[in-house]
Order: structure tokens, then sequence, then C-alpha cells
């Protein structure tokens, strides 16, 4: 892990906007043994550096016990200095550069993956960050913009140039967002590119994907987006494949149980009312691939109280589990 510096492994948990919060982070951390490396949801630097109470609490890490990545998006390499000296001083243990986020709002702004159309200013932005904090500052990018503008390879080299201690490529460009089949054959290229540790991303949603894409291209560690979602143990799985060892295999039960314990957290993070409201997205991602799943969801979406939740949550599972037996 020395390429890493003092991250707990070359396994990364994707930021993702609305997703990856500190229950998430939580309960992933502790299902993959520590064995993960954790990545906030992306924080603006505009409303980071006007200390927007919001973006300032998603942003405030030093409660949690292991170390984590501040995400940070925007397109002012000034603002960007400060949002990253403020993020240092709420506990991140690294700065990352959104570059690849494809989303509307954010490219119109210039930020995202719409730096990847101006890499002067690209390049300007990842070295003020570099001066300004004492942390090791990563760049998350993609393919290119569409599939008349690849330059991952180049923009790889800008970022090295930059400083930048490592970078993470996801193999689509900005057009595809997240359609069609992630390319890591250009990630391949941008790895051998560079001599600074690049981490893969794009496709990898399981152990055996995760070893073929190191085999394929050589990147030094992967990073789990998508896949995650519902099955907060894969980023540990991957580690312990990685790492020569069995894949541990979850029951029904444990699935049931794991839930249980993401819906405390995210009711201790933000409260029943909002708790109930946000776990209808991860109850729809944990029961994939259970008997019967679109009718639990569709009955627990008419649900708003806290332990009538619990009470569905606990009846679907454990039907589950009985079928199996």
């Amino acid at each position: 892990m020395a390429l890493f510096g003092k991250l707990p492994s070359n396994v990364f948990l994707a930021p993702m906007a609305g997703i990856t919060d500190q229950p998430t982070r939580q309960i992933v951390h502790k299902k993959s043994r520590g064995n993960v490396t954790l990545v906030s949801e992306m924080v603006a630097i505009n409303a980071l550096s006007r200390k927007n109470s919001k973006t300032y609490r998603i942003a405030d890490v030093r409660k949690e016990e292991y170390p984590v990545i501040v995400q940070l998006v925007g397109a002012d390499p000034a603002m960007f200095a400060d949002a990253a000296q403020l993020a240092a001083e709420l506990g991140a243990a690294g700065i990352d550069i959104n570059m690849g986020c494809p989303v509307r709002k954010i490219i119109t702004s210039g930020a995202g993956s719409a730096l990847m159309t101006n890499m002067p200013l690209a390049a300007e932005i990842i070295r003020s960050v570099v001066r300004a904090v004492n942390l090791d500052v990563s760049v998350k990018f993609r393919k290119g913009w569409d599939s008349q503008d690849i330059n991952a390879v180049e923009f790889a080299k800008m970022c090295e140039d930059s400083g930048a201690a490592f970078i993470t490529i996801h193999g689509r460009t900005r057009a595809q967002g997240y359609s069609g089949s992630a390319d890591w054959q250009v990630i391949a290229k941008a790895k051998k590119a560079v001599k600074i540790p690049v981490v893969g991303n794009g496709d990898i949603n399981s152990p055996e994907s995760a070893k073929k894409i190191i085999e394929e291209t050589g990147v030094d560690g992967v990073m789990i987006g998508r896949a995650a979602l519902g099955a907060p143990w894969l980023p540990g799985q991957i580690d312990a494949v990685l790492h020569g060892q069995a894949p541990y295999v979850l029951t029904a039960g444990e699935i049931k149980n794991t839930l249980l314990e993401h819906f405390a957290l995210l009711k201790s993070y933000y409260g029943e009312k909002l708790a109930v409201a946000l776990s209808r997205k991860y109850v729809c991602w944990y029961s994939k691939n259970f008997y019967d799943a679109k009718r639990f969801r569709e009955n627990y979406m008419k649900i708003n109280d806290y332990h009538t939740a619990l009470e569905e949550i606990e009846n679907y599972f454990n039907q589950n589990e009985e079928r199996t037996e």
C-alpha cells in the first residue's frame, strides 16, 4: 500500500452524490473489515467556501475513525485552494478533484468532465490544490468528452506533471454517462504513460472483474461504484480476493441484518423521518435478486413510519430465508 500512502487499501469506494454519505461509508467500512479506501460525496467548492451548512456537514469527516478522502468539484483555482484547506481542517485524509462528473448542471459551470476540454485550467486547479494542502491530491476523470475527443492519456500526463499523487480513470466518455461499456484499454494506455499510481474505474462489479482489469491494464488499484449499491460487502470481497483470500458469501439473513444496520445508521445521522425516506432507495438495492422483490418494494414505498419499515424488512427477508432453507 506504499503506492497510496497511508490509505487502507487499493480498493476504493467511488464517490457517489447522494449515496456515499457517512452512514454508507460506515457500513462499507464495517462489512469490508476496514479493507477499503473511502471517498466522500462530491463537495461543491463554492458552497463549502461559504460554509453552507449542508455542504459543510458532508465535508466534515473528523468523527469517522477511518481515513476519508474528500472529493471537491468546481472550476475556480483560488476557490479550490481555499476549499481544500477547509477540507483538510475538517479531517480529510486526501483531496480528490472531480474532473469526471457528466451531470449537466456540473458541466455547464465548467466543472466536472468539462475540465477535460480545458486542460490549462485543469492543470492550474491541480497545482493550486497541491500547493494549498499537505495531503495527497488525486484526480478522477474519464476517457474523454465524447467519441471524437478522447484524451485520457494526455490528461493523465498533465495530472502527473501538475503534482497529482495518483489518478482514477473511468473508462467511459462524458457523452456515455454510465451507459455502454467501459473501455479498459484506454486505461491501460494511460497507465503506461505515467509513473504515478492509476486506479481503474468502470464495470468492476465482482472480485473476478477486479482481477481482470488489473491483469489487462496493470492498474494499481480499483474503484467500485454502482455495483456496491445494496452490496456494501463487495469492496471487502474484492480486497480479499486480490490478497489471495476466498470471498465470504452472505446469507439472506446476513443481508437483512446489514440493511437493518444501515437503516439504523441513517436514523442516527439524519433522524427517523428522513431515514425512512432515504431508506427506500437502499431497500430497492438490497432486495435485488430476491424473490417477490417488486411487490416488497411497492409496499415499502408507501411506508412513512420507522418501526413499520423495520417490520416490513424483517418479514420480507425472513420469508426469503425460509425459502432457501
